[in-house]
């Protein structure tokens, strides 16, 4: 046994070394979030609820966007890790990667845009509908600058660096939280702006973080000859076609995924405010664990496709053995004080003692599916590692559209279970996914085998 532990233990530093930026930038994004819902709520509860509807409609689109491009990190990641890699191959993925989010950009804002109209026609209640319209609209704006700096921040991921995206999110994060004290409360002679304001702080920090990106990779030697001109073919289209390739089916999975927990917003947003916003306070605290489950998945991605592209499946296989190890230990601290503390965090939120009733039960069902949601974040990262990317999005959409929403349905209203109901048959979703991702990498992996890719371990 400690044989085998020894074994691990250069995995788990390399793993966690290239980890540890990626959750705290996960991390950082999600607690300004939670800073958001904690400064909104005590404003009032009504925003509180129209924050996290309006951001359960956003995340829904954004995050396909996000999906994919995160194909950009396999593929460089896989470019880097070979022996003969090509420096002209990989300035060709960036600037491809530079033209297909101004298109994607496009995408993002007309479908998010067309969205404003239909705010006040989903069942919400109309207090809760004005507080959300102009918190909306700003942060759809601000999908530009996000996937601008989330693009480049996936190149940097293939290349192997994790750390300048966590100090460029970091320091948004706390001009986010200052910006959030002016606005939503007003300072300085600003009126109080309450969800708006969230809003316009969420904007002006999202705006300088692809121009503070930019101005680093341009700073950097080695980094600055991956995008020079004269090192780019001129194919762009191929390259935005082998990003699709990758990403898109990753978008899907993702957005699949998001739509479960979008739709059930708008679900527990019929059973009233303060059900919504005690849904809210569960999910804002399930993000900080699946924020950092997300950058050990990051972790894996990258060392999963640089040792693939060197060839060494051992290394392959332990990075992610690695990784399980490393999520299943994290996730049993964040259930552990989830349920333990689940009487407690509501209060953090918001003084309204429904809102804290029915929160403190979502509370301690979010820390019991902890296990199930890192197992499949990590399976779908390792799928990703080695470019399998279509049938996760098709175990995705069966174990959470065509089984957990419908469930979620049947156990909130006809079965009476109301809000729990809802996040019992998250635990059921998790689980299943879990259970496809991890299957389908073993098989993959034994399919790899057969390929007599070369087992020499290259630390």
């Amino acid at each position: 046994m400690m044989a085998r532990l020894r074994e691990y233990i250069p995995f788990y530093k390399r793993n966690l070394k290239v980890a540890f930026p990626v959750m705290m930038t996960q991390l950082g994004a999600s607690l300004v979030g939670l800073v958001d819902s904690i400064m909104v709520g005590h404003y009032s509860t009504a925003d509180l609820a129209a924050v996290s509807f309006s951001n359960a409609i956003f995340f829904t689109i954004m995050v396909f966007s996000m999906g994919a491009l995160m194909g950009l990190t396999p593929l460089v990641g896989y470019e880097i890790g070979k022996t003969d890699s090509n420096a002209s191959r990989v300035a060709f993925l960036y600037h491809s990667g530079l033209r297909f989010t101004i298109l994607l950009s496009l995408g993002m804002i007309a479908i998010l845009g067309a969205g404003i109209p239909l705010l006040g026609h989903l069942g919400q209640e109309q207090e809760v509908v004005v507080a959300a319209r102009p918190y909306y609209i700003f942060i759809v704006i601000s999908i530009v600058p996000f996937l601008f700096f989330f693009m480049q921040k996936q190149f940097l991921e293939g290349l192997g660096n994790t750390m300048m995206a966590m100090l460029i999110t970091m320091g948004m994060n706390l001009l986010n939280i200052l910006l959030n004290w002016i606005f939503i409360f007003g300072h300085f002679g600003l009126p109080p702006m309450g969800a708006k304001g969230a809003g316009i702080a969420t904007f002006i920090s999202r705006l300088l973080m692809p121009i503070l990106f930019w101005i680093v990779i341009r700073s950097q030697h080695s980094w600055r000859s991956y995008i020079s001109a004269h090192n780019v073919q001129a194919r762009w289209r191929d390259g935005m076609k082998e990003l699709w390739h990758i990403g898109a089916p990753i978008g899907g999975q993702t957005f699949v995924e998001t739509s479960l927990f979008t739709l059930s917003f708008i679900f527990v947003g019929w059973l009233g405010k303060e059900a919504l916003a005690a849904h809210q306070i569960a999910n804002q605290i399930a993000d900080l664990t699946f924020m950092l489950a997300i950058g050990i998945g990051s972790a894996t991605t990258i060392r999963v496709s640089h040792q693939l592209g060197k060839g060494d499946l051992y290394a392959v296989r332990m990075a992610s053995n690695a990784s399980i190890h490393l999520v299943l230990l994290m996730n049993t601290i964040g259930a552990t004080i989830m349920i333990s503390l689940r009487n407690y965090i509501p209060l953090l939120f918001t003084n309204d003692t429904e809102v804290i009733r029915i929160g403190s039960t979502l509370v301690l069902l979010a820390g019991i599916f902890q296990y199930a949601d890192g197992l499949q974040t990590v399976g779908a990262a390792m799928l990703r590692g080695i470019r399998d990317v279509k049938m996760p999005m098709l175990f995705a959409f069966i174990a959470y559209i065509v089984i957990s929403l419908p469930l979620g349905l049947a156990l909130a209203f006809p079965l009476g279970l109301g809000a729990p109901g809802i996040w019992i048959s998250f635990i059921v979703g998790l689980c299943l996914a879990a259970i496809f991702f991890h299957t389908r990498y073993r098989k993959k992996l034994r399919e790899l085998a057969t390929h007599e890719l070369p087992q020499v371990y290259l630390p």
